[in-house]
């Protein structure tokens, strides 16, 4: 059984005439271009601890099959909004696993993002633990129900947005990638 016991968070922008190659100019950006990614789904297992995006890339090694959560944006439409975001929710119960969420937009800005993709991993958490979660509450109320409930620990997103400049295809890309140590 594979468990990864580290996580860390990632971003990145890329902007090319081509569209792949603006994806892996924002792979680059992100410090993920080096390996084989292969997108998972949205559970972070438990246990699994955050490190730094710093501590993350040296664990990587080149041509490594990786898995991570990966969001991400394109376009080549001048003035284009492009927001990739990658959130994460996790328990207080360390045996319990968590959830990542991705979402991408046009038209986003960052913050607006990046709080939808939190608020998604919250709310699919909440669901697990059995929270009365209403997704049409303000943030605020939700968090106080978090807190009250003592069965989430923390939320967090990592997202990147840009516009597009020109007619150059721009890619944006968040990830939540995950580290065998």
């Amino acid at each position: 059984m594979f468990l990864p016991n580290k996580i860390f968070f990632t971003k990145g922008v890329g902007t090319h005439r081509a569209e792949l190659h603006s994806f892996e100019l924002a792979l680059r950006d992100a410090g993920i271009e080096k390996c084989n990614l292969v997108q998972v789904s949205s559970i972070m297992p438990p246990g699994c601890r955050v490190i730094s995006r710093t501590e993350g890339l040296r664990l990587l090694k080149p041509g490594s099959i990786t898995y991570c959560v990966m969001s991400r944006c394109a376009s080549n439409e001048p003035r284009r909004l492009l927001a990739a975001s990658v959130g994460c929710a996790i328990p207080a119960d360390k045996t319990t696993y968590g959830y990542i969420s991705e979402h991408h937009a046009f038209g986003q800005t960052e913050k607006q993002a990046g709080d939808y993709a939190e608020d998604l991993a919250a709310a699919m958490l909440a669901s697990t633990l059995g929270i009365d979660f209403n997704v049409d509450e303000s943030w605020d109320e939700k968090k106080e129900i978090f807190k009250i409930s003592e069965k989430i620990v923390g939320t967090r997103n990592v997202t990147q947005s840009s516009i597009v400049k020109g007619t150059d295809y721009t890619t944006v890309l968040a990830a939540a990638v995950f580290v065998f140590s």
